[in-house]
């Protein structure tokens, strides 16, 4: 790729993945004996994030599909879909939300399952769970594996070895403050995996993805996701892509799969409901960002595209959040 167009392309990955957030709800320290059976609930919204510092694990997704786990894997679940966790097929699996657990620090717990009367535990990992809002690249989610795993030792995520390393370090020796040293280390993780896979991800990519690697949309996307509130027209996106109209028109349909102004509102609704519910701006200065006259008219187009109205939306959110 050109110079300039790889260039471009960065200057888009940052911005979209600007809006990105991730924020711990739960993190646990889990240490187990030779024997346990750990289930996670399915948890929408939200993600899941488990990194093993000592021993091995089965991990089995709600598809029934295994992976073999060992120290210095971690795993990210984007969806927050039902898994386990457990050392042996056919041992009994219990709600890691029905374990005890003592309070290490805001929002961090240890658990422990039994050590089978070892000197040390056999198993000892960080498990982590995170509200997983992707902000003006919402789209991307229904794109994402659903399952990525890392190998510190691996090639794939060459950034993130120095930070598995440690966090075993971290886990192991349980120094004065590891926990909440664990807690940071692990939304770091988290944002590095999807921020790798948004780079990494090629061949069969499709959508927003793909229009990342395009030159003919990458300068108007950039534009949009920098300028949301502007009063876009199809024909000055164009001159964002050097490109004609009804070429920049076609290809924008046929790439993302929506017309160029229909994308425009959903990423504006999409930041508008970022802005209302994590960062809780006044409904006013939200229609003002994002470029409509009136505060009537914003609440109309938020409702046609999301359903709820803008202070509805705030109050759901919030209750979910409790």
């Amino acid at each position: 790729m050109p110079a300039d167009q790889f260039a471009l392309s960065s200057d888009l990955i940052n911005e979209l993945l600007r809006g990105m957030r991730l924020r711990g709800v739960d993190y646990r320290r889990i240490q187990a004996g030779s024997t346990f059976g750990l289930g996670f609930a399915e948890k929408p919204g939200h993600a899941w994030f488990h990194f093993m510092a000592v021993g091995n694990a089965v991990l089995r997704m709600d598809d029934g599909s295994t992976y073999a786990l060992s120290a210095g894997n971690a795993v990210f679940i984007s969806h927050g879909v039902a898994h386990q966790l457990f050392s042996h097929q056919d041992v009994p699996v219990q709600d890691i939300d029905h374990l005890d657990g003592a309070a290490l620090g805001d929002a961090v717990s240890a658990v422990d399952t039994g050590t089978d009367a070892s000197p040390a535990p056999s198993t000892i990992l960080f498990s982590a769970c995170m509200e997983f809002e992707l902000g003006s690249i919402h789209g991307l989610g229904r794109l994402m594996p659903g399952l990525m795993l890392i190998d510190a030792g691996g090639q794939r995520y060459p950034g993130l070895v120095p930070i598995l390393t440690t966090m075993e370090r971290e886990v192991s020796a349980a120094r004065v403050g590891y926990a909440g040293i664990l807690a940071r280390l692990a939304d770091v993780v988290a944002a590095m995996v999807v921020r790798g896979w948004v780079e990494c991800a090629c061949g069969n990519a499709s959508g927003l993805v793909a229009a990342l690697r395009d030159p003919r949309l990458a300068g108007a996307l950039l534009a949009l996701h920098q300028q949301p509130g502007r009063d876009w027209t199809v024909a000055q996106l164009a001159e964002h892509c050097n490109t004609s109209r009804s070429v920049f028109a076609d290809r924008f349909q046929t790439t993302i799969g929506m017309a160029p102004l229909r994308y425009v509102t959903e990423l504006r609704m999409r930041l508008a409901s970022q802005w209302l519910t994590l960062e809780r701006l006044p409904i006013e200065e939200v229609a003002q960002r994002l470029g409509y006259t009136s505060q009537a008219a914003f609440s109309r187009a938020f409702k046609r595209i999301t359903g709820k109205t803008p202070g509805l939306s705030r109050k759901v959110r919030q209750a979910e959040r409790r």
